[in-house]
């Protein structure tokens, strides 16, 4: 028995993509040029990466069912994918790129199997081994949460507090009330 399957892993993927677009947008437009240190993302290219990388996935799932990462073109592939961040964007259209890959992403991981995600994919030579299909659809959700965190503190950076730190205060604040006042 299956607990935590394809219906969950979409889910679990749409609520990580709907927080980090509740960052994209709680970033001021002027702060998308933000690049915390040399060598970084700006603001800007961070959310499109993380708006177009589960392409990764899905070409390699979806597209191609490749089960050996052996036969996949990995420099052509992220290439693609570095032209589209480097690419001047507007918040509103890094916004609706957020909502429109992370649904479009959400939807297919919605119609898989548990025989699909069960399946094993050999990694390249150089990393060995393998991995079921399953574990690198998790991998998307755990690399936008990754990117997410960097997106989080550059908030703190900018003097914004993330709306999940406010959530969080806003429940601690009427625990204590609600305490205080039995």
């Amino acid at each position: 028995m299956n607990y935590y399957g394809a219906k969950e892993l979409a889910a679990g993927f749409r609520t990580v993509r709907k927080n980090t677009g509740v960052i994209a947008e709680e970033i001021g437009e002027e702060h998308y040029g933000f690049r915390p240190a040399p060598g970084t993302r700006t603001v800007a290219e961070t959310l499109i990466h993380v708006a177009v990388s589960p392409r990764f996935q899905h070409q390699i799932h979806a597209v191609e069912h490749l089960s050996d990462l052996a036969k996949f073109d990995f420099m052509d592939f992220f290439g693609s994918l570095m032209v589209i961040e480097k690419k001047p964007h507007t918040k509103q259209h890094v916004v609706a790129l957020l909502r429109e890959e992370g649904e479009r992403f959400a939807g297919w991981l919605d119609t898989l199997t548990d025989e699909f995600l069960g399946e094993r994919v050999a990694m390249p030579p150089h990393v060995g081994g393998s991995k079921s299909r399953f574990e690198m659809l998790l991998g998307t959700k755990e690399h936008e949460m990754h990117h997410r965190g960097q997106l989080m503190v550059v908030e703190r950076i900018l003097g914004i507090t993330p709306h999940l730190t406010r959530e969080f205060e806003a429940r601690m604040a009427a625990m204590q009330s609600a305490k205080a006042g039995a």
